[in-house]
């Protein structure tokens, strides 16, 4: 007999039956047109509330700048884990590919700050320039242009022992501003009348004094007629104006006493020798060098006092001795002359009978103490050249 198709389609197993509502309810968000269904999130939200208990909102932790390097890590895996560029990493720590990190090592986690700009260099001193003439001395240039010796040295590179001549030129270095490079223009003043003169032509051993005798006039109106003063320098061939001896008495002013001078180390008998050495070594034309070596020498063999005493029948400032020919005890002991004979040269008052520094072939370019040393023939030569440092300074404080 034929079962029914309602027996044969009913299924052995328990049946499940879904609840109307729920069947409802899936089948209206399936077929739901896209404007109702929920837009999409553009942030991530908190996790919603899970048994009554909120969700917790962590704010961002500031980046690391730092990091210590742990065992089993490279700076590939410390790069990835804190969002950088192992090219970075590398840079910000002075590695590279082939640098081996250690643990403990503490590496860079952002670029070093940039190096504040560097201040700008002082700008350097303007300079200016000196054509040298007859009767300059670097002590003069510098007082002149109101500076230092040692930064005329340093501008030229001269030193002590340097020796300048007419028509060379200076550097002087001035300061930065443009007021004082260039002066303000001073207003020429109203010519004054010319004096009678005439012309020396000076000859190999003159001196400013000497001419001043041969013409009778006064040594000032040699001075005020040429521009020159007791540190001026003359040179064979050079041409002197020599006034009248009318006008000559009138138009040198009466010399003013020398200002007392304070030298650290010398008191005024010393500082009143060490003019004199000075004063005498521009008349003969010696370079300052050779007026250094003078005051040096003087030093050592008299502390710049004109002795009356000395080994066996040594006496004066260079302890000269009359047994040996450089003159009589009391010529020796007449400061001018002993210093003069110490220079020696065509105006010896010795003549040939003594050799004194002019007359040393070659002194110029010896060395300090071997200069000295050839004039004195002392048993202790090394003597002179620890005052050379002071002898300069004497010159340009007294000189």
């Amino acid at each position: 007999m034929r079962k029914s198709l309602k027996t044969l389609v009913r299924p052995n197993r328990a049946h499940f039956t879904v609840p109307a509502a729920l069947i409802g309810t899936l089948a209206a968000t399936l077929v739901a047109p896209p404007a109702a269904a929920a837009p999409l999130a553009t942030e991530r939200e908190p996790r919603p509330h899970w048994r009554g208990v909120p969700a917790t909102v962590v704010p961002a932790s500031p980046p690391a700048t730092t990091h210590v390097v742990a065992a089993g890590e490279s700076v590939w895996s410390i790069a990835s884990a804190h969002g950088l560029r192992p090219a970075d990493v590398l840079a910000w720590n002075g590695l590279d590919w082939t640098s081996v990190i250690r643990p403990g090592q503490v590496l860079k986690l952002s670029a070093p700050p940039a190096p504040a700009p560097a201040a700008p260099a002082p700008a350097a001193p303007a300079m200016m320039s000196h054509t040298v003439v007859a009767g300059d001395t670097l002590t003069g240039i510098a007082q002149r242009h109101g500076i230092g010796l040692r930064a005329l040295f340093e501008a030229n590179g001269l030193g002590w022992s340097s020796v300048i001549y007419p028509g060379q030129t200076l550097n002087v270095p001035g300061v930065t501003t443009a007021a004082a490079v260039t002066p303000a223009p001073v207003p020429a003043p109203a010519p004054a009348p010319v004096a009678p003169q005439t012309t020396h032509t000076v000859a190999r051993g003159d001196t400013l004094s000497g001419i001043a005798k041969k013409y009778g006039v006064t040594l000032a109106a040699i001075f005020a007629a040429n521009g020159l003063g007791a540190g001026s320098i003359i040179y064979p061939g050079q041409a002197v104006a020599v006034p009248t001896a009318a006008t000559g008495a009138a138009a040198a002013p009466a010399a003013a006493p020398a200002p007392a001078a304070s030298v650290d180390g010398l008191d005024a008998e010393q500082i009143q020798n060490a003019r004199l050495i000075i004063q005498i070594g521009r008349e003969l034309g010696v370079s300052e060098r050779g007026i250094a070596i003078a005051l040096a020498t003087a030093m050592v063999e008299s502390w710049i006092r004109n002795l009356d005493w000395g080994d066996r029948d040594s006496l004066g400032l260079y302890q000269q001795r009359a047994s040996t020919g450089w003159g009589s005890p009391a010529e020796i002991r007449d400061a001018s002359r002993s210093i003069r004979v110490f220079y020696g040269g065509p105006s010896d008052p010795n003549g040939n009978r003594t050799r004194g520094l002019l007359d040393i072939r070659g002194w110029e370019g010896m060395g300090f103490a071997q200069a000295a040393q050839a004039v004195q023939r002392s048993a202790f030569p090394d003597r002179y050249a620890a005052w050379e440092d002071a002898a300069y300074q004497w010159i340009a404080a007294l000189g």
